[in-house]
């Protein structure tokens, strides 16, 4: 795989930590700014949203740039929101630090997917892919852990101080090692917008949405239902997400080599067995072995969704993936942001904490669904297409056909050459 990989997956390392590491370090913020745990956990919501706003915002602004330089802009963005956040004297400044820095989340990994395909050979896309978001899911499993240790022994802005520099890096990284890329021909913001006219698009956009939200309705109340349910200890449950992490760096890579092969049919796979794994975690989660063999499974079966569903929109907007990839970035944290409410509701209504699994199979399947009804219009299609070219081929016979017929007739119907001289002067004996 091409080093310019790397680089883009450091990125992706760094946004990925500062998305989820707040949520570690939300005592120490709700402490030092005087605010409610509650509303500290609006820091995470707010990043939520400004994901969903600026992906297709910031990709659209950049449709003129070559995706290179687009990039560099995207990681400068990125490193000024978080030396606001490190800077912030109150909450609303850290908020506003938050906002900025969500902005570049949806259109890095959007462009940076268009990025990594163009890189590798065709058969090897998904696989690109799957390379980058490795980034995001090593936040997960070595970012968070350290940040929220780092922020709780020397502070939380000590926290956002690191972030900055690993976006330092990674921006330096893109710098050396991806090669310039001009825009698409013919892109321009009118081009972009232009595959949102495509149902299929749509189709694979809910798709995202409803499947990750499958994974976020049971995953946002991990921690609380391994403590109340399973009857592990507070501290016990940091290596029970590192565990989910090392799930979701397996499933990343085997969803991506899958996705090479055959997209919709991994997509079929993965979301069935993500539906079907929720539905085993009712039962698992009461128990502390077998709740921890299913949150790993639960992590790879979660996270082997990301690369189909990045390849599905992209292919189903091929005149515009970038605009496509970053909007479906913002479907996964809408997904996130669904799946988290849907499961919060459930449990103020005191259905409990093996309810955000239910939820999770049901939406999971639900995804499934949108798959299947997407599959077969594709089906549909090829044989509607078929069908037209047979049709087209059986009317090129007939009208070959209808001539030959008609040159033959000509021929036979024509007056010999003799035949006229006879009939002209008569025949002599």
């Amino acid at each position: 795989m091409p080093l310019a990989l790397l680089a883009l997956a450091v990125g992706a390392f760094g946004i990925g930590t500062t998305e989820f590491v707040i949520v570690g370090l939300l005592p120490e913020v709700a402490d030092d700014l005087s605010v409610t745990i509650p509303s500290a956990g609006m820091l995470v919501t707010g990043y939520a949203l400004g994901v969903v706003v600026g992906a297709p915002l910031m990709t659209a602004a950049g449709t003129r740039l070559p995706r290179k330089t687009m990039l560099l802009v995207l990681m400068g963005v990125f490193i000024v929101g978080n030396l606001i956040c490190a800077l912030a004297p109150d909450y609303g400044v850290l908020m506003a630090g938050r906002l900025v820095a969500a902005l570049c989340h949806g259109a890095f990994f959007g462009i940076g997917s268009v990025v990594a395909v163009d890189l590798v050979a065709p058969g090897r896309k998904a696989s690109a892919v799957a390379l980058m978001f490795t980034g995001l899911t090593l936040a997960n499993v070595l970012g968070v852990p350290l940040g929220t240790l780092l922020g709780q022994h020397f502070g939380w802005r000590s926290t956002f101080w690191a972030v900055t520099a690993l976006g330092a890096a990674g921006a330096l990284g893109i710098a050396l090692l991806v090669p310039r890329q001009s825009p698409a021909a013919g892109a321009g913001l009118c081009g972009e917008l232009a595959m949102f006219r495509h149902p299929q698009v749509w189709l694979a956009i809910l798709t995202t949405t409803l499947g990750f939200a499958g994974v976020f309705a049971s995953f946002t109340y991990l921690v609380p239902m391994m403590t109340g349910l399973a009857g592990y200890s507070a501290s016990a449950v940091s290596w029970l997400l590192v565990l989910f992490g090392l799930g979701l760096t397996a499933g990343n890579f085997v969803g991506g080599r899958a996705a090479d092969r055959a997209v919709m049919p991994t997509l079929y796979w993965v979301l069935g067995s993500l539906a079907t794994v929720l539905v085993i975690f009712v039962f698992t989660s009461r128990s502390q072995v077998p709740a921890a063999v299913t949150i790993a499974v639960f992590g790879a079966v979660g996270f082997a969704t990301v690369p189909p569903l990045q390849m599905r929109v992209m292919q189903k907007a091929q005149s515009a993936p970038a605009m496509a990839a970053a909007a479906n970035i913002a479907a996964f944290n809408l997904g996130n942001a669904l799946g988290a409410s849907l499961s919060g509701i459930a449990i103020d209504h005191g259905l409990g904490y093996t309810a955000p699994n239910w939820i999770g199979a049901a939406l999971a399947a639900a995804g499934l669904s949108v798959a299947l009804l997407s599959g077969r219009l594709d089906r549909r299609q090829v044989v509607r297409g078929t069908a037209e070219q047979n049709a087209s081929t059986a009317d090129s016979i007939v009208s070959a056909v209808s001539a030959v017929s008609a040159w033959k007739h000509s021929v036979t119907t024509s007056p010999h050459p003799q035949d006229s001289t006879d009939a002209k002067g008569g025949r002599q004996t």
